[in-house]
């Protein structure tokens, strides 16, 4: 990536300007800039106290050397437009710098400032700063929020060292308004340096120092690499053409024996390369794909500590740095491009967007299908698995067969996994049936509640299964009991839900005195049955506890008053029979009914 960075500027000046330094501690003397600064040479001191003996000022707090300030440099902007702003301020990890952000015009009324940071370095940061950290550290404490600004708003920026070493810094601006005004975002008509404001350069750049002056007779140019500054032999012309990083100073002679003298610092950045990215395929159940794991192709042998890599769903949208993708990037089902930018910490500007690669996300089957099926006794075999196959998946269950669904006549587990192949990668999804046998139901036993008045039924069964119950012609339902049984003949019905069999049992519910007194008190006096009048010729037989038959009771004849032959039996516990004719014609005994009792005198 190549670009032209020139600085034009045509003045006239009458007299000798003093050169204006590319750091000031001093508020009165901030630097002007409309645009990203290289790294300086540092801070020393802070010249006059710009707080005026305070002792805070927002989050800064007086330092040891009793000012607010220790090693400062002060800053002037003003916006173009209107959007969200923010500013990255690159620092040596092992250093403490703070800052604060002050929107004034007017150096002796700060006021507080908008946007200050007074946290130690002690998580060895690479920037400080408004807005978002560019490498990509979202807990980093030393950030504060984004700033909304308007057109012709001035600000004023305070970097403080707050530490023994000072290796200097870089102001890096960012936020949408450089998307939306590419050009214009910061105001560059305050720039009062010939030179124009310290420039941060691409390497392969061309930058060009403009120092034409109307009515000049001689142009001088001088260059510090960090020895002094020396005369650039030969160098005359008005505009200089510059590849290196140095403190450049430019000497105009005019017509009255007056000088301008004026000095621009130029940083030239390491332009970064992207290296080649293969495709990748992963599976759906993956979740989220880590795009930093990418990061190393990317890079080559260039280092991460000095270059970020990014990625984004499009190309302008890694040109512009915008809608950067997180580290742990959910994509969908299907191929797309991830576009790659490497971008230069010390320079964002200086980035390469020339590669991408293919994501691709196979879907991993899902299935669904019955994971519990029941089998009945003596039955051939029952199909389990899936019936509407993907032709697009390989099958196989852990039986050995390749279809979705097959047939089997055991109980067991069975376990079928489909595969989704593509791009070397197989994505696998298993699902495991359980198999039992079931068998038809069976009565064991029916318990008869005759309260007369609320009578229950409780159906027994001695086979384990997945059962419902149904009295007479009613709905089935899932319990066994049931409650407000009306007096007379009824059928119970056990259901398998697996339609592996049913049965069904007639009961009768009669009411009857657990006990009687026949002591010719009108209480209880005799024993008597209730509900044999629904049922057709029924014959109550009752039996001592030797099976003598004493009394035989119908539909006509319901009471026993405790007699055998017109002679009093003795106390003692007594037992009846129920017969009646069925539906069918045929004599029946009642089974399920407790049919004990005692006679008490």
């Amino acid at each position: 990536m190549r670009c032209i960075v020139a600085i034009l500027a045509l003045v006239f000046f009458m007299r000798v300007q003093n050169a204006v330094a590319q750091v000031s501690p001093d508020c009165s003397n901030a630097i002007p800039i409309c645009n990203n600064t290289p790294v300086n040479g540092g801070t020393h001191g802070f010249g006059l106290d710009d707080f005026n003996g305070a002792a805070t000022s927002g989050c800064l707090e007086e330092a040891l050397v009793g000012a607010i300030e220790s090693n400062s440099a002060w800053y002037r902007f003003r916006t173009g437009a209107s959007g969200q702003l923010g500013i990255n301020i690159g620092i040596d990890s092992s250093e403490d710098w703070d800052f604060a952000l002050y929107q004034t015009n007017d150096c002796s009324n700060l006021g507080d400032p908008i946007r200050c940071n007074f946290f130690d370095n002690q998580d060895a940061n690479t920037f400080i700063g408004i807005g978002e950290d560019p490498s990509g550290d979202t807990a980093n404490v030393q950030y504060e929020d984004w700033i909304q600004v308007a057109p012709g708003q001035d600000y004023y920026l305070l970097i403080n060292n707050f530490s023994n070493n000072n290796s200097g810094f870089s102001i890096q601006f960012s936020g949408q308004i450089f998307v939306t005004n590419p050009y214009d975002a910061l105001d560059c008509s305050i720039i009062d340096n010939l030179l124009g404001p310290p420039i941060s350069a691409c390497e392969n750049d061309i930058v060009q120092l403009d120092a034409t002056t109307s009515n000049a007779t001689n142009y001088e140019w001088f260059m510090d690499s960090g020895s002094g500054f020396q005369l650039m032999s030969g160098e005359n012309n008005a505009i200089l053409q510059v590849t290196n990083s140095a403190l450049y100073r430019t000497r105009v002679s005019l017509p009255s024996g007056s000088t301008i003298v004026s000095e621009v610092q130029v940083s030239f950045s390491a332009l970064p390369m992207s290296f080649p990215i293969s495709d990748d395929t992963i599976c759906s159940d993956l979740g989220a794909y880590n795009l930093f794991q990418k990061n190393n192709q990317v890079l080559g042998s260039q280092d991460p500590q000095e270059f970020r890599v990014s990625y984004y769903t499009s190309y302008s949208d890694a040109v512009n740095g915008l809608n950067v993708l997180s580290e742990q990037y959910i994509p969908g089902i299907g191929a797309q491009t991830i576009y790659v930018r490497v971008s230069s910490l010390e320079n964002p500007r200086c980035f390469d967007v020339s590669q991408q690669f293919q994501l691709t996300v196979l879907q991993t089957p899902i299935l669904d299908f019955p994971t519990e099926v029941d089998i009945c006794e003596n039955n051939s075999g029952i199909a389990i698995g899936d019936p509407f196959p993907n032709a697009a998946l390989h099958y196989i269950w852990d039986s050995g067969e390749t279809t979705s669904s097959i047939v089997v006549s055991q109980a067991g587990t069975y376990t079928l996994t489909a595969t989704n192949s593509q791009n070397g990668e197989d994505c696998t999804g298993s699902l495991t049936v359980t198999v039992r046998v079931s068998r038809p139901p069976e009565i064991s036993d029916v318990i008869i509640e005759d309260l007369q008045n609320n009578n229950s039924v409780t159906v027994i069964t001695n086979v384990e299964g997945d059962f419902e119950y149904r009295l007479d012609n009613g709905v089935y339902q899932s319990t066994n009991v049931f409650s407000d049984v009306l007096p007379g003949m009824h059928s119970v019905t056990v259901n398998n839900r697996s339609g592996c069999g049913a049965v069904t049992e007639n009961i009768v519910v009669v009411g009857f005195p657990k006990f009687f007194t026949p002591n010719g008190d009108n209480i209880n006096d005799d024993w008597h049955i209730i509900g044999i009048s629904n049922l057709r010729d029924p014959i109550v037989s009752i039996f001592d506890r030797f099976g003598k038959l004493l009394k035989s009771l119908d539909s006509n004849s319901t009471n026993w008053d405790g007699r055998f032959n017109g002679r009093e039996v003795p106390s003692s516990d007594y037992w009846f029979k129920l017969t009646y004719v069925d539906a069918n014609g045929e004599p029946t005994t009642a089974k399920y009914i407790n049919n004990h009792f005692s006679l008490r005198r």
